[in-house]
């Protein structure tokens, strides 16, 4: 090969290699170009208390049967019953803090914004304390089925103290019924709402001698007329205080059936009735009107078993309940 053919290709070469150095130095002396990714912003979720299974109506809720569920906040109903961490649509916004020397209703939103944040702070001690919003709703009695899953809504829930309360307690086919009681008549007020307790009732009766003097004694008798009757509620109370051992009203409220309202009315009318606490150990025992409750009447043998005693060849009549 010819020295010329040989200066010619390696000026080309070094011309080549020059045109890549160039093209390089220019490629990394641009900024990179951002690659733009829509970055997806998960929704705002807020805490909405729903059934934790199915709830049929009548039944009594309890802390099982409530959970909390994440709810969009755009989609949360305002008849929805929240925790309240998260403000809902519609809420007002808290104001920014301002300057010293701004315009009083500046200084006005600033007192409001310090007034929302000590009632988070309050609401958080609450809430801890007595287990929040859930905690009010429990002991309610739901009045419309509910499906597990779907949010808890006043109008199908009624709690204590709620217009229907006792329609929506009372168990199916059962009547409730009051009665007076007083605190010697009442176990010295320690029957509380919830409790189980018998019926006594204690009246009068006449019974005819018999003998030669005739006439009539009158004697006080007493018979249980209804055993194990549930106790719906002390005056208004359907519910005892918290940490309250005693309760002293002027009624008492019973769940029974409708035979029974009717011996209890007429038990009522004939003495004075008194409720006799009984153990929770009896809860699942017999309940409703006695036998002996259907044997009362205005004659001494209405009124139980007559045995007469003889003294001195004179027989006298004792009733035995």
């Amino acid at each position: 090969m010819k020295p010329a053919k040989i200066a010619v290709i390696c000026i080309a070469a070094v011309s080549a290699i020059g045109l890549a150095l160039v093209v390089r130095a220019m490629g990394s002396s641009g900024e990179p170009t951002a690659v733009a990714v829509a970055a997806v912003e998960a929704p705002p979720m807020a805490k909405v208390l729903v059934a934790a299974k199915d709830l049929e109506p009548g039944s009594r809720l309890t802390d099982s049967d409530l959970t909390w569920k994440d709810w969009p906040v755009a989609e949360v109903n305002p008849v929805f019953i929240t925790d309240g961490s998260v403000p809902l649509p519609g809420a007002a916004a808290p104001a920014e803090a301002k300057p010293a020397d701004a315009p009083a209703d500046d200084k006005a939103a600033t007192a409001k914004k310090a007034e929302d944040a000590a009632a988070r702070v309050t609401r958080a001690a609450t809430d801890l304390a007595t287990g929040g919003a859930k905690a009010d709703y429990i002991g309610a009695v739901v009045r419309e089925p509910i499906l597990a899953g779907e949010p808890i809504v006043a109008r199908k829930i009624v709690r204590a103290g709620d217009s229907g309360y006792m329609a929506a307690y009372l168990e199916p086919g059962m009547r409730a019924m009051a009665i007076r009681v007083t605190v010697e008549t009442a176990a010295g007020g320690f029957i509380l709402p919830g409790d189980r307790a018998d019926v006594l009732l204690t009246r009068e009766v006449k019974l005819a001698n018999v003998g030669a003097a005739g006439g009539e004694t009158t004697k006080f008798v007493a018979a249980t007329v209804m055993q194990n009757v549930k106790v719906l509620a002390i005056d208004q109370n359907t519910r005892a205080a918290e940490n309250a051992q005693a309760v002293v009203g002027a009624t008492a409220t019973l769940e029974v059936s409708g035979r029974d309202a009717e011996v209890l009315a007429l038990a009522k009318s004939e003495g004075e009735l008194s409720l006799v606490l009984r153990s929770y150990a009896d809860t699942a025992g017999p309940s409703g009107r006695t036998p002996a409750a259907g044997r009362r009447g205005d004659t001494a043998a209405a009124a139980g078993n007559v045995v007469r005693i003889y003294r001195e060849g004179e027989a006298e009549a004792v009733a035995v309940p």
